[in-house]
């Protein structure tokens, strides 16, 4: 299938929605390819906030977010959206979860509609349990096969200092997923690609609230028997909530599961992992809050999960612990019997 509008190549121009960590080092990281591939691009940057988008222009950094991390200077940022997707052919949102919908109504006329939408999002919406790539076609409508994922093992201030990572383009269409994989494939960073969009989106949402679940163990210094126990069951949810929605199996057991889920779990660059420890450690939601500057996507999308699951009728015991916790009906000295609380089975019994 052919990618309407759009050169055999990569992206001319784009658009990357969103100038927090994540959304500032993909912009770098398609600028890099542009460099590498010795292609000319533009890519514009929108962010809410003026002295972001002024220190990317003038000292090219993002220093709330990335520190000292240099920025090519083809990267340019506005805070008028209008001016930022002017010309797009290729838009990535990479917006807090729960805003998308709103911010699209907003954005659609402004979006070519020949364009190709990129998630780096890892959320479920709460109330509709839909996945960033349905939000986006519901309120874009546009088909299924110009809408991609990225995801992966993409903690963004390692990736930005040039750290070799992989990751996953997935989209339904071949085409569109490897067109996209040229248009990011730097030096550092190599994408692969997948049409399992459903793997590769639950994957990214759901590792988020495993992740509070090892940060919250980390937080009550338990050892690394309990953190590796909770991983590997947590994979085993993702996996199965994945599988009742189409997934496959395979994407599991690759980056954008078992990869970002360890990445996640481990890394004090983790934001729900940092959160996590933080509850772990006795601080309030509000006090958690206080303390990150960015979003922790699982304490949002954590309700979403454990709702979805129940319509499914797919155990996930970890995540109803970790719900519960967010919710105050449990304490984080109650969690740890209840992180492993299934009826006894043979392990690769899902």
């Amino acid at each position: 299938m052919t990618v309407a509008g759009l050169r055999p190549g990569s992206a001319r121009s784009v658009a990357v929605l969103g100038a927090g960590s994540w959304g500032t080092t993909f912009a770098k990281i398609l600028a890099d390819a542009a460099i590498a591939a010795g292609d000319e691009r533009q890519i514009r940057v929108w962010g809410r906030r003026p002295e972001v988008v002024e220190q990317i222009n003038t000292i090219h950094r993002n220093i709330q977010y990335l520190k000292d991390i240099a920025l090519p200077e083809s990267i340019t940022a506005s805070t008028d959206v209008e001016e930022v997707l002017a010309g797009a052919d290729l838009v990535v949102l990479a917006v807090p979860a729960q805003s998308l919908r709103l911010q699209l109504r907003e954005w659609k006329p402004l979006i070519d509609p020949q364009a190709t939408v990129v998630s780096l999002m890892k959320g479920l919406e709460l109330d509709t349990d839909a996945r960033m790539s349905e939000v986006i076609s519901q309120e874009l409508g546009i088909p299924a096969d110009r809408i991609a994922v990225v995801s992966g093992p993409n903690l963004a201030m390692e990736i930005a200092r040039e750290e070799p990572t992989a990751s996953v383009v997935a989209c339904t269409d071949p085409e569109a997923a490897g067109w996209i994989a040229r248009t990011c494939t730097a030096p550092y960073f190599r994408p692969y690609t997948t049409a399992d969009v459903v793997g590769v989106e639950i994957g990214g949402i759901v590792k988020n609230v495993i992740a509070l679940a090892v940060g919250i163990c980390e937080g009550k210094q338990m050892g690394d028997n309990t953190k590796a126990s909770v991983i590997t069951r947590g994979l085993a949810e993702t996996s199965r909530l994945a599988l009742a929605l189409g997934g496959e199996a395979q994407t599991m057991a690759g980056l954008a599961g078992l990869g970002d889920l360890v990445a996640t779990c481990s890394s004090p660059l983790s934001r729900n992992h940092t959160a996590g420890r933080l509850l772990g450690q006795g601080l309030t939601l509000d006090e958690v809050a206080q303390k990150m500057t960015q979003t922790a996507e699982g304490i949002k999308s954590g309700q979403a999960v454990h709702e979805l699951a129940g319509k499914l009728g797919v155990e996930m015991p970890i995540t109803a612990a970790v719900v519960a916790v967010l919710a105050g009906k449990l304490s984080v000295d109650q969690l740890g019997p209840l992180l492993l609380a299934r009826e006894l089975k043979p392990e690769g019994d899902y």
